[in-house]
């Protein structure tokens, strides 16, 4: 399978839903960015999880919830009222490399204590109704962290666990740690799906060659700065699939970029937001098409929501 990965302030319900119209079947599922359990009373208030409400989400690539935070009762609540919403999984964040995040021992942050991540797990596994995944990283300090973290997720009965082959402290930067994720490869019970610097094809080769038991694999940021991505991957590695989407029904990039940054302008959000936003995306998405930086900086330079429009037609004409 491929999975979208949960990427804060990118691959919320307005990007999925955009995604699935142009490329229906490019993602198996996605994991929605994280619902943070410091943030008020989720078990009432809408507002809270409009991302993953299901009837917003009917025309989108279907998503799977996850939560950050280390709260037990409000991680039950939660997941409870999301179960009774219609999921039957929900993911618990153990991956986000955000210092602010992180120092609160939630994200990878919670990664050097094995024991706390323990005591959560005895709380809210016995008390969910739907499924637990997680998404860990190696560690936050050190990579040898997950030595002391896998026994004690071995010891639940999780749906799967996702591993990016990083540390926290590294955030993004630097390469992934292949080696060690070799190494404790063998040790882990459960299902494995991979994430971390999935850009190409050949990335995605690699990681299935050097693994050929994970089966499933997560891209993050690969799928904007390239949206036909997945599709390339499922066409020239169709063997790992049950289906290939067929290439004459698939939009060019240039038109979903267009696409896509026309769905910001419809949202209700004031100018100055849309033009944040629009600014953020192509900061991603110019990477994916032709001409020279110089003219791509022009919309990052543009004030006028009007004029970046225009730029962006004139460069994905």
């Amino acid at each position: 399978m491929l999975i979208l990965a949960p990427m804060q302030g990118l691959t919320e319900l307005l990007f999925r839903r955009a995604f699935h119209r142009c490329y229906p079947g490019a993602f198996d599922y996605a994991v929605s960015p994280f619902l943070s359990l410091t943030h008020g009373n989720l078990k009432v208030a809408d507002k809270k999880i409009e991302d993953v409400l299901p009837q917003l989400n009917v025309d989108s690539i279907p998503v799977v919830p996850q939560l950050l935070g280390h709260e037990t009762n409000e991680f039950i609540d939660l997941s409870n009222r999301l179960f009774d919403l219609g999921y039957s999984e929900v993911n618990w964040n153990m991956g986000c490399p955000m210092r602010r995040v992180a120092g609160k021992h939630r994200g990878s942050g919670i990664l050097p204590h094995p024991d706390e991540v323990r005591a959560i797990l005895e709380q809210i596994v016995p008390n969910i109704k739907p499924q637990l995944s997680v998404k860990i990283r190696l560690g936050y300090y050190s990579e040898n962290e997950i030595d002391n973290i896998i026994p004690v997720l071995n010891d639940f009965p999780l749906k799967d666990v996702t591993i990016h082959p990083r540390i926290g402290k590294q955030v993004y930067s630097g390469r992934t740690n292949l080696d060690k994720l070799s190494e404790v490869l063998p040790y882990i019970r459960h299902k494995v799906i991979y994430n971390g610097d999935i850009n190409s094809v050949f990335d995605y080769s690699k990681i299935r060659t050097l693994f050929p038991q994970i089966k499933d694999v997560m891209i993050g940021r690969g799928v904007l700065y390239n949206p036909l991505l997945p599709i390339q991957i499922r066409q020239q590695c169709s063997s790992d699939f049950d289906s290939v989407p067929i290439n004459g029904s698939m939009m060019p990039t240039k038109d979903f970029i267009l696409f896509f940054m026309e769905e910001i302008m419809r949202l209700d959000i004031c100018t100055q937001a849309k033009i944040r936003k629009i600014k953020e995306y192509w900061c991603l998405f110019s990477k994916a098409l032709p001409g020279s930086e110089e003219s791509k900086r022009k919309v990052l330079h543009a004030s006028d929501l009007d004029a970046i429009i225009a730029l962006i037609r004139d460069m994905t004409k």
